[in-house]
């Protein structure tokens, strides 16, 4: 029998996912108990819902986007290879490269704001050398930026593609910069933090308070009378290749 390159192809896709079957499901696996783990010791684990419907409602609308990036003192830079992002828009071709077709397209939307996931399983904070990236008790990734040595492989290990590396000084072109939030410096990585310093006062995070039709919904995912989690129970809600193993904090309704 004549063997096509189609069917080559297949076979061989096949063969990879026996052998890596094993070490798929078990990453799966650890951030499902972990996740269950925490709950039960009555953790909080802060997540987002992102309405895709009513961000389409706003075609065009960046105000999340701004808000985050100027409370956070994310640099405008000229080169756009030197672009640092927090919070910012992405084909949904990109976002969810497993989930194109003529059917689905249309529910996820042109774009799809996305940032760092926040994950359970967060493959950064395992290659951290210097431990400058680690999580949190309530689920929070954190950079300390005194720590970090630039070395990126935070952003080799993100399947996400959700850091940013200063490859120039980022103070000159904050233009009016926040006071209340520490300026990074060339030579480290950022990223999105959750509004952890707001989260500290109470309050939500800068996105979620700038966004016009209430399109993302901040809360803890471990308390099931939560708004986020009564949200996620009534809707269906997709994550970022979540069989990947990481377990992605940020949901996306559709």
């Amino acid at each position: 029998m004549k063997l096509t390159r189609k069917d080559f192809l297949r076979v061989l896709a096949g063969s990879a996912v026996a052998v890596g079957a094993g070490t798929l499901v078990h990453a799966v696996g650890s951030a499902n108990d972990r996740e269950s783990a925490e709950a039960k010791n009555g953790k909080k684990r802060w997540g987002m819902a992102i309405d895709l419907q009513k961000c389409r409602e706003e075609k065009g609308c960046d105000l999340c986007s701004r808000a985050c990036h100027r409370s956070h003192n994310v640099p405008r830079l000229p080169d756009p290879a030197h672009e640092v992002k927090w919070l910012w828009n992405e084909p949904n071709g990109k976002v969810f490269p497993f989930q194109q077709n003529d059917y689905t397209r249309h529910a996820l939307g042109e774009t799809v704001p996305v940032l760092c996931n926040h994950c359970t399983n967060p493959a950064c904070v395992r290659v951290c050398p210097t431990q400058a990236t680690w999580k949190r008790g309530d689920g929070v990734v954190m950079m300390d930026y005194h720590r970090c040595i630039g070395c990126r492989y935070c952003m080799a290990a993100c399947p996400y593609g959700s850091r940013s590396f200063n490859y120039v000084d980022p103070r000159p072109h904050l233009g009016a910069p926040n006071p209340d939030f520490p300026p990074r410096t060339a030579g480290v990585v950022e990223k999105c933090n959750f509004c952890e310093e707001r989260l500290a006062d109470g309050k939500q995070p800068a996105c979620v308070e700038a966004c016009p039709r209430n399109a993302m919904v901040f809360g803890d995912l471990n308390d099931g009378n939560s708004p986020i989690r009564q949200l996620l129970s009534g809707r269906y809600a997709v994550q970022r290749q979540p069989e990947l193993g990481c377990g992605p904090s940020i949901f996306y309704l559709v």
